[in-house]
């Protein structure tokens, strides 16, 4: 019995060190390789449709600021995964 709970809590640790790991493959992990803190803190992923990445944005001020920097977003992320050609950013609740 008592190797079963131990076997079960591994297994538990290994699930979350997973979770927790730095940039995955996918278009998360990408938007934290091209973005800051501050900035990710204030976006969420919403979908990756037809090389489209919908983004969603908490205010209108992060939205004009991302809206700048949209252009070099976009050739960072296209040096990552080709995948990405376009990038849309919308107002919405992030939580």
């Amino acid at each position: 019995m008592e190797k079963l709970k131990e076997t079960i809590q591994n297994v538990f640790k290994e699930l979350v060190a997973k979770k927790d790991g730095v940039a995955g493959p996918g278009p998360e992990g990408w938007l934290k390789k091209v973005l800051t803190k501050n900035e990710l803190g204030h976006i969420k992923f919403q979908y990756l449709r037809k090389g489209v990445l919908g983004i969603i944005v908490d205010s209108s001020a992060c939205l004009y600021s991302l809206n700048l920097k949209k252009a070099s977003l976009i050739s960072k992320l296209k040096k990552i995964s080709s995948e990405v050609q376009e990038i849309r950013l919308s107002i919405g609740d992030i939580k």
